[in-house]
């Protein structure tokens, strides 16, 4: 099975490339972030033509969440069970699915603004309600993983300049002990191989050229339980989707699972 996440950063405006995508790369569940758009425009009919179901949840022009599959969609969960809200009412950042064998998570964490904020310390209020709604899954039998745009680099390693973001979010000791804690409820961290340089990046700033001078950021991550993290025989950055014309800010991340 082929399981991978993207950040589309918009359903709509990468359609042409995400439908080419999917027929290219085989996968049989993808996890998206970003759809920015509303349930009644999302693209079922386009998806449904290659064979796809999706579970989506998505509310308009922000955030935005949904879970692809080819083989299989049941069980699903729109919306994080007891999350956070923000401005008086929770976002659309989490659906989950059982796609065949696998149990799935597609998240679209908080980015935080800015240490301080009220949206830094909803992002950590977030990470703590998907940590109790995960926490059954991620002891179970059965392979799970949580997928999407954590907006939190797991290290310093993750990031290309470490000294660019001192004192800013998704590298504080606060976001990255939230990821160890998550870590902490039986998942792992499943780290793809970059195919091109020595760092697996998954996303990179429209800014400051920042793809071609390689400025990136893992923050696109694949948290697995142990059922799912041994069936691992593969897992890679696509970063072939992240060049041209029209291509989102991040990459896919994809997993193969030998089940």
């Amino acid at each position: 099975m082929r399981i991978a996440t993207w950040n589309v950063n918009s359903i709509t405006a990468r359609l042409p490339r995400l439908l080419a995508w999917l027929e290219s790369s085989g996968t049989d569940v993808l996890c998206i972030q970003e759809t920015k758009c509303a349930a009644e425009q999302f693209p079922y009919d386009q998806l449904r033509e290659l064979g796809y179901e999706a579970a989506v949840n998505a509310t308009g022009r922000w955030n935005g969440v949904a879970v692809l599959s080819r083989v299989g969609l049941d069980e699903v969960v729109v919306g994080l069970p007891d999350g956070p809200e923000y401005d008086g009412a929770q976002e659309p950042r989490a659906v989950a699915a059982t796609c065949g064998a696998v149990r799935v998570w597609s998240v679209y964490v908080p980015n935080g603004r800015e240490v301080g904020h009220d949206h830094y310390n909803y992002k950590l209020r977030w990470f703590d309600a998907l940590r109790q709604a995960v926490a059954e899954d991620a002891a179970g039998d059965r392979p799970f993983a949580v997928l999407g745009d954590y907006n939190v680099a797991p290290t310093d390693d993750d990031v290309w300049d470490p000294s660019v973001f001192e004192g800013l979010t998704h590298v504080t000791p606060a976001e990255r002990a939230a990821l160890a804690a998550l870590r902490e409820s039986g998942l792992s961290d499943v780290v793809p191989r970059p195919l091109k340089y020595d760092r697996p990046f998954t996303y990179w700033d429209y800014r400051e050229l920042g793809f071609p001078k390689n400025k990136g950021m893992r923050i696109d991550l694949v948290y697995g339980n142990v059922p799912f993290a041994k069936a691992v025989g593969d897992a890679y950055v696509d970063r072939e989707e992240r060049k041209g014309k029209g291509a989102s800010d991040h990459a896919p991340v994809v997993v193969d699972l030998e089940l």
